[in-house]
């Protein structure tokens, strides 16, 4: 298989073949996002992806699933898109399911025909970042759009009968607007209704704009209690119907895994007895992205 570092895939992806169709990121404006800032965009050649669609025909055949990576294969022309898909349901038949990340613009991109046409041919989900419901902490971050129009594309997502998986991330805000974002993005939440939530909580790095930006005084990361206090009021305004939500990724203070809204009010409880000292935070050491 050939990739180009660093490959990043969601973590209910660790088992699937990891298929690399573009490289970088097709927005790359995200102010807290170094994944893809020395990693220009392009796509890869056909003849590339298709010589590791053969490998993995042979070596790979303990695997269900199919990730596209990198940060945007939905951004793709349509026609080579759903060449690839149709060269992995020809080449790995017994692959339950095709998986991409994709951004809201490149969403913007596909009509729902395009959208339903490429879910009839394997596409069965896709991972999207909202990171926050408040226009002012998107326009602040450097996202693509307002919420309204990330709730369009993730509407239409689920539409097109595609699984939706959203991220959102926790101190996006900043002290300033730590509850405002944690409400907002709940209510973002509940009007697009994903099938999953998956949140992250922020670690500045050091080859962004954000890290200059903390450098400067221009922006104060939430301490971990508050943190805690933001997941629980996003918790409190979401109401997935159902769906579920999880805060268990390596960057988050409290793991958390809640179906709602069954298991609403047995996390926020949790949370108010991490609030008062009566469960151990994840160290920062354990801490990572």
């Amino acid at each position: 298989m050939h990739y180009e570092e660093p490959i990043i895939r969601p973590p209910s992806e660790a088992e699937s073949i990891l298929l690399q169709v573009t490289t970088g990121c097709s927005h790359n404006r995200c102010t807290f996002c170094g994944i893809y800032k020395n990693k220009p965009f392009r796509l890869i050649a056909d003849t590339q992806i298709q010589d590791d669609i053969r490998y993995a025909s042979v070596h790979f055949r303990h695997k269900d699933r199919v990730f596209l990576c990198d940060g945007d294969a939905l951004i793709l022309p349509q026609n080579r898109l759903l060449k690839i898909l149709v060269d992995i349901r020809t080449n790995l038949p017994w692959t339950s399911r095709t998986g991409t990340y994709a951004n809201a613009k490149s969403i913007a991109r596909k009509t729902l025909h395009e959208l339903k046409e490429l879910k009839e041919n394997g596409l069965r989900i896709i991972h999207m970042g909202l990171e926050s419901g408040d226009d002012e902490t998107l326009k602040f971050c450097g996202k693509w759009g307002d919420s309204k129009m990330i709730i369009e594309q993730g509407l239409k997502v689920k539409e097109a009968g595609i699984k939706l998986f959203v991220t959102v991330l926790l101190g996006l805000g900043g002290t300033k607007r730590s509850l405002i974002h944690a409400e907002k993005t709940g209510e973002a939440l509940n009007r697009m209704n994903p099938n999953y939530v998956g949140a992250l909580s922020l670690i500045p790095l050091e080859n962004t704009p954000l890290y200059d930006q903390i450098s400067r005084g221009e922006f104060t990361l939430p301490d971990p209690q508050s943190l805690l206090e933001e997941l629980k009021v996003m918790l409190l305004n979401t109401n997935l119907n159902p769906g579920y939500f999880y805060a268990n990724h390596a960057s988050n203070y409290l793991p958390l895994r809640v179906r709602l809204t069954r298991d609403k009010q047995q996390a926020i409880e949790l949370i108010d007895k991490a609030l008062q000292g009566e469960i151990n935070l994840t160290p920062e050491w354990l801490r990572g992205l």
